[in-house]
């Protein structure tokens, strides 16, 4: 129903940052939480990132640390600022939010955007 779009990805060295932006046709506030979720060629989804419609957040154990998500329901857009990148965080990333209860599930989440490409060089 709501669409996303992605944007913000590029190429960058290891070490280097990046600020991811996920732009929604509709409000977000209306999701219980929005999350960013990452896939490398060949590899499963995986969720890195969530913030509750109260702006708690969430983070995998491989980016804590180094990525802050964000939201700013005035705008309808989630962020995703990403610091001392590493070649293993090279994914497409996507952003997308789900209606149901506060989850670190990524099965749980629809509304899904096309994707940016995130590519970390060595």
């Amino acid at each position: 129903q709501v669409q996303l779009v992605e944007s913000g990805g590029g190429l960058v060295h290891a070490g280097g940052s990046l600020r991811l932006s996920c732009a929604a046709s509709g409000s977000i506030f209306t999701f219980t939480d929005m999350g960013w979720h990452r896939q490398a060629p060949g590899e499963q989804r995986e969720l890195v990132a969530i913030i509750s419609r109260r702006g708690r957040t969430t983070y995998a154990e491989s980016v804590k640390g180094r990525f802050t998500i964000s939201r700013d329901n005035a705008k309808n857009t989630v962020y995703l600022q990403m610091n001392s990148l590493k070649p293993e965080d090279t994914a497409v990333y996507y952003c997308a939010g789900t209606l149901r209860r506060s989850t670190w599930d990524e099965t749980d989440y629809d509304s899904w955007g096309q994707g940016t490409q995130v590519t970390v060089s060595s």
